[in-house]
């Protein structure tokens, strides 16, 4: 692993997370902003200074990262997302747990750890099925709020090591999942050393990641944030997890976060015969050659587009004296404000359904969080969707506010202004 640290909590990555080569070549570079989720009250306001976010290319194996990587304690020291924030999260783990105990024949009792496990939200449904759980999350406020939900938590950092320590006490496990954390680890050489050590041969490892070609496809920038330092697909993988004798058994399309790639591994002598799927998916990603410097320009000029567009809009309504508020709160919604250029002078607040965003300030831009109902209450004229995968109920939530004569701008996936003639 080549990295040279720095000082000030940032430190630079030479070498490709997955495959060690050098041969990393910027393709993306996006606006430096500061931590996407450090939303903070407003009284508490201090210096969110904004860090790099470069996007490199692998040109040995494929894989997509960011050549920063910030100290995970100022990532995480506050880290205030919960899985059931996201709309439609939750349903989604219900129906996972029920996917994967079909397919694997996984019976009661069967030990489930989970990598990454937040607030227990997809072990509970594994624990509501049967089955015995742990989860593992260094975010100490939020896995103990799980702990106290009922999901044993052990508030670590996971590691080989830490693997080691699971094992003696709870034993081999059945299966180890690893839902949208392995984006988020910097050593991923020692993950998948304690994930290995922790599985027993007729064991599974799955792991779901926001998925490279939808963010290519769709234009999904947002997902890009210091958070997330890798961006996957299923080729790099497959000869990654051959590294640690773990075999791609199976790959999934799924629709979550605009996209997302469920991947599931066992050891290489497993029973488990590998699926066409992992080959088709291969061939496709080869086909629309997402791995090469071309498809990262195109997003760039998008993203461009979509800043110029929106800028002469906003130009356009202010002329007219129009007022203008944001809608989203989140991680995502952050880069958006950065790589689009938007400040305080141009929307008065972000609106957000969530009411532990609501009366804090949004990272490094300091724009003010509210409720839905100031769209009326402060008599805003249009409102720009930032959070845009949800534009449909974040539409149907809001009617009366269009119905008062207020506008919806959408961003993506196409750009429009929608008022109340229009069909939601």
């Amino acid at each position: 692993m080549v990295v040279a640290a720095r000082m000030d909590g940032i430190s630079s990555r030479a070498a490709c997370r997955l495959c060690e080569s050098l041969r990393m070549q910027k393709v993306l570079e996006l606006a430096p902003m500061a931590i996407g989720d450090a939303y903070v009250p407003k009284q508490l306001l201090s210096t969110q200074p904004p860090y790099p976010m470069d996007v490199m290319l692998c040109r040995k194996c494929g894989n997509v990262q960011l050549g920063h990587v910030i100290d995970p304690k100022i990532v995480y020291g506050n880290y205030i997302y919960r899985t059931a924030d996201s709309l439609g999260l939750v349903d989604h783990f219900k129906r996972y747990a029920d996917a994967v105990i079909a397919a694997y024949k996984l019976p009661e009792k069967s030990l489930v750890i989970d990598i990454g496990s937040n607030d227990g939200s997809l072990l509970k449904a594994f624990k509501n099925r049967g089955m015995r759980v742990l989860g593992i999350d260094p975010a100490k406020a939020i896995a103990a709020e799980a702990a106290i939900a009922g999901i044993p938590t052990l508030s670590e950092l996971f590691s080989e090591s830490v693997a080691q320590q699971v094992k003696k006490e709870y034993g081999a496990a059945n299966l180890v999942i690893a839902n949208n954390v392995m984006a988020n680890i910097d050593d991923l050489h020692d993950m998948m050393r304690g994930v290995k050590h922790l599985l027993a041969e007729a064991s599974i490892f799955i792991c779901e990641s926001g998925y490279l070609l939808d963010l290519l496809e769709k234009s999904i920038f947002d997902n890009i944030y210091h958070e997330h330092i890798s961006y996957f697909s299923v080729k790099p993988l497959q000869d990654f997890f051959i590294l640690f004798g773990m075999r791609l058994q199976h790959v999934e399309h799924v629709p979550t976060k605009g996209g997302s790639l469920r991947c599931s591994t066992v050891p290489t002598q497993s029973a488990w015969k590998t699926t066409a799927d992992v080959a088709a998916m291969i061939e496709n990603e080869t086909e629309k050659g997402i791995h090469q410097p071309a498809a990262f320009a195109a997003l760039g000029k998008r993203v461009e587009k979509i800043k110029n567009n929106l800028h002469m809009l906003i130009e356009q309504l202010k002329s007219e004296g129009k007022t203008i508020a944001g809608y989203g709160a989140s991680i995502g919604v952050t880069t958006m404000l950065y790589n689009l250029g938007i400040e305080g002078s141009h929307i008065r607040f972000l609106a957000d359904d969530n009411q532990n965003r609501q009366g804090l300030v949004s990272p490094g831009k300091h724009i003010p969080v509210k409720s839905s109902q100031s769209l009326i209450n402060e008599n805003i004229d249009c409102c720009i969707i930032f959070a845009w995968q949800y534009n449909q109920p974040i539409i149907e939530r809001n009617k009366d506010f269009l119905e008062r004569g207020g506008k919806f701008i959408t961003l993506l996936p196409d750009f429009q202004v929608i008022d109340k003639t229009q069909p939601i």
